[in-house]
């Protein structure tokens, strides 16, 4: 049996963290040094393979990491799955590594029976067709969204749809009628759902039809159309592809960026939240500096006189940012990322806190202010002890006035979103039941949990806490137990460890549990006050019926299914 010398190779469909354009990408395999020398040889057998199949010239990019190399491979769009085989040829040919081929694919041995086999692939694979249209479209300045059996032109009301079978010819499409509509992508660690609300409301306070997806489904004019996590490349299509609509907030998490790429590529504003410890181990994700990367693609979607809007409090974007060509703007509350502005970007937009206010600095700090309104009076701050809403309200006052609100437009939706659980649900909900005040809310990294159990202590009765803690079983044992600790930093009187259904991810039930259980009780917690059910909802009754006036109960409840069942138990008249 021999060992693949990659281990995964995708197709890229647009942007990506790589290259603005389409691609494939390989990681390594976890057993191979990617030294200098087999990365040129890569590079020589893809430039190679390239010229005998007939193929443009294009970008190759290789980026080590701790667990390796991703090998990107710029290619033809009508032939991406025989770009991987390339891809795929051309590393285990410079490695030198005997394999053994499954019938139909190169030999790796053999270059000249492995170029017979790539050029009939890439001859079944060709639509001349479809490639006339994506430089059309580019020249054009307008979006294609391609997939699920059709092509769209345009977006929005401005597009039109055609079936993959039946494509146009250029000449025969109706250029002038097409059109983009305004279009932001919102990714990040933390504060991404609640971000992509937030802009979806002030664009509709403006009077436009938004659409938006996010990890809790595809909305239109506020009516949810589908629940599930819709924050990767068919969350962007479907509701792009939507004729009832004239803008557009799209929820774009890590791991469509990094396994598909991005599904648009002429966007006109984007943010990146923050930066924080999730999702390692994967995809050649290893710490922050790497995360900020793959996140960082979204820049090379937007259009050259678009925005990226970053946060000026994080260290690891504002030093990401000095390798970015696209026109940024920043947003920041504390004394380093206010520094930071003040000296090496005071003449880009940047949204500020200053004396418990938000400003807005079109022209930069450079230049006065516009007052957005008092933080306090802001329902998603918390009367000011929701600092991560804090962020949020600034990134999403930025963003809006990229996609061209006017300020007075942004301060109306910053003084009411948030006043009602309906506005952001699952995020930061809070019920008073019987004296017990209850939260729920999505936290699932350390940080967004500290930030929420920041919240319940300024805000505790004097009674005592309890929560409760589980984890998707897809991130690293280490991941789970910071998530564990965090918890414990706290003095909570009583948890119950739970699963996420559907998000087990290979972990056996009690798997998560007994890894955060071990973390709690080294930490100090007793072990007589932690308990384990399994099921979201039924730990959440348990603690409903075990709090007592004066307690405070966070919930934190991540399937959708269990979300909307708490929900409508706390809602439910008492």
């Amino acid at each position: 049996m021999f060992e693949l010398p990659h281990d995964g190779s995708r197709r890229l469909f647009g942007p990506n963290p790589w290259h603005a354009g389409v691609g494939v990408v390989l990681e390594t395999a976890l057993d191979l040094v990617p030294s200098r020398a087999l990365i040129a040889q890569w590079r020589t057998n893809v430039e190679r393979m390239r010229q005998q199949l007939d193929w443009p010239t294009g970008a190759l990019v290789a980026r080590t990491h701790a667990g390796g190399a991703s090998l990107f491979m710029a290619a033809p769009i009508d032939r991406l799955l025989c770009a991987t085989e390339v891809n795929e040829w051309a590393w285990g040919a410079a490695c030198a590594r005997p394999v053994g081929m499954a019938p139909g694919h190169p030999a790796i041995w053999d270059e000249v029976t492995a170029l017979h086999t790539l050029q009939a692939m890439a001859h079944s694979e060709a639509n001349r067709g479809l490639t006339a249209l994506v430089e059309a479209a580019h020249h054009h300045q307008l979006p294609l969204l391609w997939g699920e059996g059709s092509l769209r032109l345009g977006s929005g009301h401005g597009g039109r749809d055609w079936s993959e079978s039946l494509l146009p010819a250029v000449a025969e499409v109706p250029w002038a009628e097409l059109s983009a509509i305004p279009t932001a992508l919102v990714t990040g660690s933390n504060g991404k759902t609640t971000s992509v609300r937030l802009v979806a409301a002030m664009l509709r306070d403006a009077g436009r039809h938004v659409g938006f997806s996010c990890t809790d489904g595809l909305f239109v004019e506020g009516e949810q159309l589908d629940a599930g996590d819709y924050s990767g490349p068919l969350g962007t299509r479907t509701v792009l592809r939507r004729g009832d609509i004239d803008a557009a907030v799209l929820e774009t998490a890590r791991g469509g960026i990094l396994r598909r790429g991005l599904a648009v590529d002429h966007v006109d504003a984007a943010i990146v939240t923050n930066i924080s410890v999730d999702h390692f181990g994967e995809y050649g994700v290893h710490n922050l500096a790497d995360l900020a990367y793959a996140k960082l693609a979204v820049a090379r979607a937007l259009r050259p006189d678009g925005l990226l809007v970053l946060n000026a409090d994080d260290a690891v974007l504002c030093q990401a940012a000095t390798t970015l060509a696209a026109p940024l703007g920043w947003f920041a509350m504390e004394a380093l990322g206010l520094d930071f502005l003040r000296e090496q970007a005071r003449d880009r937009p940047s949204c500020v806190l200053h004396d418990d206010h938000l400003w807005l600095h079109p022209h930069g700090l450079s230049q006065a202010g516009l007052d957005l309104g008092a933080v306090a009076d802001m329902p998603l701050s918390m009367k000011g002890l929701a600092r991560y809403n804090i962020a949020n309200l600034m990134g999403a006052a930025l963003l809006g006035f990229a996609l061209g609100l006017a300020p007075a437009a942004l301060a109306a939706t910053l003084a009411q979103f948030g006043s009602n659980n309906a506005d952001n649900r699952g995020r930061l909900e809070r019920w008073d039941r019987n004296g017990v005040r209850i939260w729920l809310d999505f936290a699932h990294n350390p940080e967004g949990l500290a930030g929420l159990l920041d919240i319940a202590a300024a805000d505790h009765g004097g009674g005592r806490l309890a929560l409760t803690l589980g984890h998707a079983g897809n991130r690293r044992n280490e991941d789970i137990t910071a998530l564990a600790h965090t918890a414990a930093q706290y003095g909570p009187d009583k948890i119950v460890l739970k699963e996420i259904r559907g998000y087990e991810r290979g972990r056996a039930d009690g798997e998560i549990a007994n890894l955060m259980r071990s973390q709690l009780v080294a930490d100090g917690v007793a072990d007589n006050t932690i308990a384990y059910i399994a099921d979201e909802v039924e730990a959440a009754r348990h603690l409903l019926d075990w709090a007592k006036p004066g307690d405070t109960v966070v919930l934190l409840i991540h399937a959708m299914a269990a979300k909307s069942a708490v929900q409508a138990l706390l809602d439910a008249p008492t």
